[in-house]
């Protein structure tokens, strides 16, 4: 299974061809990574939909429950959940009759979370894998822009 982590010039062209990028399991509370990484990405010109079915609302953007409610295809799914929780994200971010609107090109899960059998069926999709592996880190290590 190819380890998309490791190969600089495939993470580089996916920030630089990424538009939007989805946020699961994005905080609301300003001390939490989720929710810095995610004004991060804003920052330096993502469309990031924050996607928590805890909140409805973040610093004045709607949080969607599921990444089937957010309104545009995704070209990120990047994940904050724990490693047990990865097998839904991707079944939920794969291609199907149910959630072709997604549409998602890659699953990017944040430091510390990695799961095999998600990532296999991910690859198996024809989905792009990161598995832990900061977006921000990666972003600023590769002078993304």
């Amino acid at each position: 299974m190819p380890d998309l982590k490791n190969d600089d010039h495939t993470l580089r062209s996916l920030l630089a061809s990424a538009k939007t990028i989805a946020v699961v399991s994005r905080s609301d509370k300003r001390q939490r990574t989720s929710y810095q990484i995610a004004q991060f990405l804003r920052q330096v010109g993502y469309i990031v939909y924050p996607v928590n079915p805890l909140v409805t609302e973040i610093d004045g953007q709607p949080c969607y429950a599921s990444l089937q409610d957010v309104p545009q295809k995704i070209d990120i799914v990047n994940v904050f959940r724990r490693s047990e929780y990865l097998p839904a994200i991707v079944e939920e971010a794969m291609p199907s009759a149910v959630n072709y609107a997604i549409n998602a090109k890659t699953v990017w899960a944040q430091l510390g979370i990695w799961e095999p059998v998600s990532a296999k069926t991910a690859l198996d999709a024809r989905l792009n894998v990161i598995m832990d592996a900061c977006i921000k880190i990666e972003y600023l290590r590769l002078k993304v822009s």
